[in-house]
């Protein structure tokens, strides 16, 4: 191995190398392509760095940087940019200039930095297809091509891109490819740009996810978000990420953990990448310790100290389960995923897991209670307990002591540790039959811009107000359909999270538009038009006379035939009734 690099590896703490490094490194596969099946978090980053430098470098250092000798494409950008720090170390004493090229950055800077040489470029499959096609990347002098988490890249639909940059680089290549799995699309690809690629499956990879507990837990249908609150309560972790299906959930739920106390940040695809980057930030500096995204937002995303993962929403399949939970469990490090099981998702997550060849623990969430032992325990094994006290706190020791019994010591202990602590929630049991709504208020009246006249129905209101509002069919109370509009009153403790989710635009899907009113509305009652096309029969009132004659009852033949064919036969009632002739 080059010594500049093995320099680095022991100045950043290395003593040994991970299985797919040692696996990639080996002399015999220098020259090799090779297709790498291996966890995400097993140190594969750092294994394929060391796995191009003898093709890269020529010695221990590098030579002045011009046309780019390495490609590495990952599928996305925070993922990127992780891969260009990792290998920033590894190649810092050998003097590689690296550049990146991914989507959401300055495009003017990339070519600027692109024009002054570079030893390795990390990149984006779609941004890196857009220098290659404006010109702005010399693809002659490349020698390796990697391609990191290359079944994420297909999955995100990055197909194309990937067989344009690949044929646009060097046939004389090498190309190396690592993917947690190795399905059919990869193998394909492998098939058509590698040559005569040597197939490495790491330990890790045949007992996938093993140092991940899964937690599968039954909760009541209303019972979800307070299960959430729970977990991260029970389990305190470092860093957890909780992962929702839509970005409405993402709102919804970044508002309540912020409401109880959690130091939370958002991800999804509608921030910047600016916002993207100080969310992670956060995260890794311990300014927050939870993290709710979406599963494209959180793709790639590398926390070191991530410790939990909670599936507040079940994916759609067993590859995206895990995806998501593969966010823990790395590099050695233990995690758990847990899935919130609502009753009618209990198949659905059967299913899931299954696909995924994982066992889950299936029980209760946490209660109240057991989140009250939980903070015991961590309480009574704190070791700051039996550290000596220290010079600086001697005098405030001495002045409690002297002033307060130790009963009262403890006491006051106890209440100042749980003023620090988010309150559990009460619990209903999972298996009980569901409770009836109680009585729903106090209420908050809107206005929303479709009504009869728009065939506006609540079976269709009701969820397109959850999903863009960010609600649930408890935060919602009357549906009264008028003939132009429609109100509907939303509980008043969800208006806050509600208008914070819509923003200032108050549109929910298809331009439809949600509108605050002061007061309840009149909603007086007005006689209800028929369906289109068809007139209304008439109240049933006192029979208005018709030319002085009280008037019978209305005959089934009111209207006349519309066509020349035969009338149908009649039940009697109007039998020796002469029929008006058919129009002509």
């Amino acid at each position: 191995m080059i010594k500049t690099l093995t320099d680095a590896l022991a100045q950043r703490g290395y003593e040994t190398l991970t299985e797919v490094q040692e696996a990639v490194t080996v002399p015999a596969l220098e020259a090799a392509d090779l297709l790498v099946s291996a966890q995400t978090g097993s140190g594969k980053t750092v294994g394929f760095g060391l796995a191009i430098a003898p093709t890269i470098m020529e010695d221990e250092v590098f030579g002045p940087a011009a046309a780019p000798l390495a490609l590495i494409i990952a599928p996305t950008r925070e993922l990127a940019l992780q891969v260009k720090l990792e290998l920033s170390w590894l190649y810092a004493q050998a003097g590689a200039r690296l550049a990146s090229c991914v989507g959401g950055m300055d495009m003017r800077e990339e070519r600027r930095n692109l024009s002054r040489g570079a030893h390795i470029v990390v990149a984006t499959p779609g941004r890196l297809r857009d220098h290659i096609m404006r010109g702005s990347i010399d693809l002659r002098a490349i020698r390796a091509v990697v391609l990191d988490e290359a079944d994420e890249m297909l999955d995100l639909g990055f197909r194309e891109d990937l067989e344009f940059i690949l044929e646009a680089a060097p046939e004389a290549r090498r190309t190396l490819m690592f993917s947690a799995t190795v399905p059919k699309t990869i193998a394909t690809l492998a098939k058509n740009y590698q040559r005569d690629a040597v197939r490495l499956s790491t330990r890790s990879e045949r007992g996938q996810h093993a140092d991940i507990e899964y937690r599968a837990m039954s909760v009541a249908p209303h019972d979800s978000e307070n299960a959430i609150i729970n977990v991260l309560r029970f389990y305190e972790a470092k860093n957890a990420l909780v992962f929702c299906n839509t970005r409405a959930m993402v709102n919804r739920l970044t508002t309540r953990f912020s409401n109880r106390g959690f130091s939370v940040v958002a991800l999804s695809g509608e921030l910047s990448q600016n916002e993207r980057s100080h969310a992670l930030q956060a995260m890794r500096d311990g300014r927050a310790r939870v993290c709710v995204a979406t599963d494209v937002a959180a793709r790639g995303i590398d926390l070191p100290d991530l410790e939990l993962v909670v599936h507040a929403d079940l994916p759609s399949n067993s590859q995206t389960l895990l995806h998501r939970s593969g966010r823990t469990g790395r590099a050695g490090r233990k995690g758990v995923s847990v899935l919130i099981v609502p009753p009618k998702a209990r198949r659905k997550a059967e299913r899931l897991l299954g696909g995924a060849k994982v066992k889950a623990a299936w029980g209760a969430a946490p209660g109240a209670s057991d989140v009250c032992a939980r903070d015991h325990e961590r309480l009574m094994e704190n070791p700051g307990w039996h550290e000596p006290v220290a010079e600086g706190e001697q005098a405030t020791v001495e002045a409690l002591v002297a002033r307060f019994t130790p009963a009262q010591l403890a006491a006051g202990f106890l209440r100042i540790y749980a003023e620090g602590q988010s309150a559990p929630e009460e619990l209903a049991d999972a298996a009980s039959p569901t409770a009836p709504r109680g009585r729903f208020g106090p209420g908050a009246w809107f206005s929303i811009s479709v009504g009869r006249k728009d065939n506006a129905e609540a079976r269709w209101l009701l969820p397109m107000l959850c999903r863009s509002g960010g609600l649930s069919k408890d935060d919602i109370g009357a549906i009264r359909i008028q003939n132009s509009e429609t109100y509907v009153e939303i509980l008043k403790t969800s208006v806050e999270g509600l208008l914070k989710t819509l923003g200032p635009g108050m549109q929910l899907e298809s331009g439809i538009k949600l509108s605050r009113l002061d007061r309840m509305p009149d909603m007086a009652s007005k006689p209800r038009p028929g369906p289109k096309g068809k007139k209304r029969k008439p109240e049933p009132k006192q029979a208005q006379p018709v030319d002085g004659v009280k008037a019978k009852k209305k005959s089934k033949f009111k209207e006349e035939i519309p066509s020349r064919k035969r009338p149908k036969k009649t039940d009697g009632k109007n039998k020796g009734k002469r029929r008006k002739p058919a129009a002509k």
